[in-house]
Formats: C-alpha cells, sequence, structure tokens
C-alpha cells in the first residue's frame, strides 16, 4: 500500500492520500525516522524484523510486531496521536 521513506511517503494507489488513518500511520513512521536521525531506524527496523521471523517463523506477524509498527497500527486511528506522542514512545512497544 506505501512505504515512508525518508523525507517521502511513496503510496502504491493514489486515493491512500485521502486515507486519513493510513496516512496517519506513515506520519508516526516519519517521526520515529526523525527522532533515530533516519539511517538507525532502518538498521533497528531490519534487525527486529529477522528477530522477529525467527521468533514467529512468519513473515507478516514478525512485520506486524517490530515496535515502530506496533506504535503505528496501535494509534494510526488517533488523528491528533502526534500532537501529544512523547519523544522515542515506540520503545513501549518493544
Amino acid at each position: 500500500m506505501g512505504i515512508t521513506l525518508w523525507p517521502f511517503i511513496i503510496l502504491k494507489e493514489k486515493f491512500l492520500k485521502e486515507d486519513k488513518v493510513f496516512m496517519n500511520h506513515e506520519r508516526i513512521h516519519f517521526r520515529q525516522q526523525a527522532e533515530l536521525l533516519v539511517l538507525p531506524f532502518y538498521l533497528w527496523y531490519g534487525i527486529e524484523f529477522l528477530l522477529r521471523w525467527l521468533q514467529y517463523k512468519d513473515r507478516y506477524q514478525a512485520y506486524r510486531n517490530i515496535c515502530f509498527e506496533r506504535e503505528a497500527y496501535a494509534n494510526e486511528k488517533d488523528p491528533d496521536y502526534l500532537k501529544k506522542r512523547s519523544f522515542w514512545r515506540f520503545v513501549r512497544f518493544i
């Protein structure tokens, strides 16, 4: 559907730009990437994905349990989440 690669959100379909929940999810990833100064975010994401894949032996389960994704999915429906989100909030989802 889409991916956030600093500083862009790349969408598979143009209509996703109007999906408020989807865009909020991706904006949460923007904040995570900014907090980790971009490159460390991708390293952490990749390493955690591999560890979760070993843990769950399922790629989708691994993806859904990465701390960054857990935070984004848990809060994507809250349009005010980024206004009240604390710094490095994703660590609570490890």
